[in-house]
């Protein structure tokens, strides 16, 4: 691959984990300081990685998740948890695994991600609601 497909691949990839209001919202927000590292995110993090086919989307949601709560990026690790249904993730899988980052990871570490997990998860049940009860759509 070209720099040019690794990114269009990369960014097709980008969005369907993360969602396209997500991917929207962070290329509006580029400007002359973060343009090259988002370009840099979606060619080598998306395009490159996430697109080999060594390892299932799944197994990826999952371990980005387990080093985002290891290296206590929080911002990181909500965008991931709340990727990870996208990528076939239930919580049950992600409440294995932030139980298994307790013992490999701190107890504080998953206190904290567990915390995330129900904060992510009840704002995607509300949004699930609205949309049910939106008529129309």
């Amino acid at each position: 691959m070209d720099e040019s497909e690794r990114y269009n691949k990369g960014m097709e990839v980008r969005r369907a984990v993360l969602g396209d209001a997500h991917v929207d919202r962070t290329r509006k927000n580029i400007n002359e300081h973060n343009e090259e590292f988002q370009e840099l995110i979606t060619r080598y993090a998306w395009g490159e990685i996430w697109t080999r086919p060594g390892l299932p989307r799944h197994t990826r949601s999952l371990v980005t998740i387990a080093m985002m709560v290891a290296l206590n990026r929080n911002e990181e690790l909500k965008l991931h948890l709340r990727a990870a249904s996208n990528n076939g993730v239930s919580r049950d899988e992600i409440k294995e695994l932030l139980l298994q980052t307790g013992i490999y990871c701190g107890v504080p570490a998953a206190n904290s991600a567990f915390h995330m997990a129900e904060e992510i998860f009840k704002a995607m049940d509300a949004e699930a609601a609205k949309l049910t009860e939106s008529p129309g759509l």
